[in-house]
């Protein structure tokens, strides 16, 4: 298999731990690309990530979410997602916001550093970041996110916390 990669894509980034979750990394020939405006020919079909089709299968596959899910069908040990119950409903819940928490992000740093600073617009900005917030408490409320073990707030609510308090005002 073959995934394009872009180093600073979060979904590419996802693909790549799933595919060392699931013992397949070194199944993977991952060919990096530096800009997104640089595509080649190859590239130039699709704006996500792609993994090149198995014997199995005709086509290219894109989206992190699909890739994922084919790496999970073709590994030895037990599926990384659920295949079904309430289990797999709220891994996919999870995935979920996870992507849209990708998604904000991205548009986040467009909007505070890449776009020209005449540009930006600075309430859409302060919009992004409080869905990120509300995303993150949503998460940590989900996973119960402990990082001392106690039931307290004695430790800041965890990693998913500590990852957006440069984000609160």
């Amino acid at each position: 298999m073959k995934l394009l990669y872009q180093t600073h894509s979060p979904y590419a980034r996802k693909v790549l731990v799933f595919a060392h979750e699931a013992r397949l990394a070194a199944d993977i020939q991952v060919t990096k690309q530096t800009k997104q405006t640089k595509q080649t020919k190859q590239t130039k079909q699709t704006k996500q990530i792609q993994a090149d089709p198995s014997p199995e299968t005709t086509s290219a596959l894109f989206d992190s979410n699909v890739i994922c899910e084919y790496l999970d069908t073709r590994h030895q040990g037990r599926p990384l997602v659920p295949r079904e119950g309430e289990a797999r409903w709220q891994a996919l819940r999870i995935q979920a916001v996870a992507s849209g928490l990708a998604d904000v992000g991205i548009a986040v740093r467009w909007e505070t550093t890449r776009r020209p600073e005449t540009l930006r617009y600075p309430e859409l900005s302060a919009n992004l970041s409080r869905k990120l917030v509300e995303s993150f408490d949503w998460l940590e409320r989900e996973l119960d996110v402990d990082v001392d073990g106690k039931d307290n707030d004695e430790d800041g609510g965890g990693p998913i916390t500590i990852t957006i308090t440069p984000l609160k005002p």
